[in-house]
């Protein structure tokens, strides 16, 4: 009679939110100490950046000692898509990456900043792993839509991640002023983000586009020291605009229109 080796499962391991920032928090002060020590003991990762993951790895060994040497950990990159491939066709080729879990070794997956397959390619490997039987834990942890949802004061009773919104200036006017009618119509919060060298300009097409007695919350280098949140009225904030002093801290854009 055969039996099967047990596997392994697929750990969501969540990150801190401060990109790495010179001023950021120990990270025992983000992270609750289990999650450390899952993270310390983990041999397999999939991440979207093996670097900054050893980065993080060098920051949890501060805290809890890594149970091997860093050098000896399997740190595999999520790939991108390749040009004019469809997303679906890109996720089937994922499966190579779970294949530790298969033999029995649990494998952790990382984002770059804070829950990992939210806001995050990582979904997918998530997807792969369910397909494949293998089962998921996620590790609790910030993340940074709802950090700052709960600090806004809007509706946390309905809300929506809309993503990033189109560069392209007329698209995104639309896309807000369409999202505004739908917050106005479901009173439903709206989440957005950007890449954080282009809060500002996220910030000031808001401004124009938003109607001045819609709520508008900024939140802004959350879990670090100076970080902040924000809510007012986008009246209000067009006689005051925020001004975002570095242009490495990710920021997450809410509004509630009435």
């Amino acid at each position: 009679m055969t039996t099967t080796a047990p596997r392994g499962r697929l750990l969501l391991v969540p990150n801190t939110l401060d990109l790495g920032a010179t001023d950021a928090p120990r990270i025992d002060a983000v992270l609750p100490a289990s999650v450390l020590q899952e993270a310390a003991r983990l041999a397999h990762w999939v991440a979207e950046d093996a670097k900054t993951t050893r980065a993080f790895l060098k920051r949890v060994n501060t805290v809890v000692a890594l149970a091997r040497p860093l050098q000896a950990i399997d740190i595999r990159e999520l790939p991108r898509p390749p040009k004019g491939m469809r997303q679906a066709a890109h996720d089937a080729d994922l499966a190579p990456l779970l294949a530790p879990a298969l033999a029995g070794a649990d494998i952790g997956l990382i984002s770059e900043a804070g829950l990992p397959a939210v806001a995050d390619p990582g979904a997918a490997l998530v997807a792969a792993a369910h397909r494949l039987g293998i089962d998921v834990l996620p590790l609790a942890g910030p993340s940074s839509l709802l950090l700052a949802l709960a600090a806004s004061g809007l509706n946390g009773q309905s809300f929506a991640f809309v993503g990033y919104l189109p560069t392209d200036a007329a698209e995104r006017t639309a896309r807000v002023q369409a999202l505004q009618q739908h917050s106005r119509r479901e009173r439903q919060t709206q989440l957005a983000i950007e890449t954080p060298y282009r809060n500002g300009a996220l910030m000031a097409a808001l401004l124009a586009a938003l109607q001045p007695d819609t709520q508008l919350s900024v939140a802004c280098g959350l879990t670090l020291p100076g970080g902040w949140c924000k809510t007012r009225s986008v009246a209000q904030w067009r006689a005051q605009p925020p001004v975002f002093d570095n242009k490495h801290l990710p920021a997450v854009f809410l509004w509630l229109a009435h």
